[in-house]
């Protein structure tokens, strides 16, 4: 009920979070690789910064040598608004949707697990992470956060190797 969109700084959200989150990327010797995102979007900037931040500190927890890279991604998606069909072009009712990818080095997540993390309570088998803290409601609620924004969340990872999180947002923000 306290959704309030507005037109915001992607920059200016990301930036907010990493200087959160700076004191642990300094304490564990972890880069961090972000080129400044001049792009707006339509969004609850205090929403938008809490799932940033969320998957941000899941990253640094389970990040333990290399770095994040934070990006904006390009995606083509078929733009089903336009029920017009061309024959001969490819490309024709592709739009670039606004993608931003949060990417680590990190442990990795089970492939059993990838489905499951964004279920309430529902933490990755503990003698994979070696974590004790946590309730299992982050990603919950980040998920539950996007959904507010009409965007899809995206998750590939490979144990040992890290994780990517993609968070697609809807097409009015590509059109900002």
């Amino acid at each position: 009920s306290d959704l309030k969109l507005s037109r915001c700084s992607l920059d200016r959200i990301i930036r907010d979070q990493i200087h959160k989150y700076a004191g642990i990327f300094v304490s564990k010797k972890l880069t961090l690789t972000y080129e400044s995102i001049s792009q707006d979007v339509l969004t609850d900037e205090k929403w938008l910064g809490f799932v940033i931040g969320q998957i941000l500190s899941n990253a640094l927890k389970y990040t333990r040598t290399g770095g994040i890279r934070i990006y904006l991604e390009k995606k083509l998606s078929l733009d089903t608004d336009d029920v017009s069909i061309s024959i001969g072009n490819d490309d024709c009712n592709k739009v670039e949707k606004l993608t931003l990818v949060i990417e680590d080095t990190g442990i990795g997540i089970p492939k059993e697990d990838i489905d499951r993390i964004f279920e309430r309570f529902y933490r990755v088998d503990k003698s994979h992470s070696n974590q004790k803290e946590g309730s299992g409601l982050g990603l919950s609620i980040v998920k539950h956060g996007a959904k507010f924004h009409h965007a899809e969340m995206e998750v590939e990872s490979e144990v040992g190797k890290g994780t990517k999180i993609t968070i697609v947002f809807p097409r009015q923000n590509s059109d900002l």
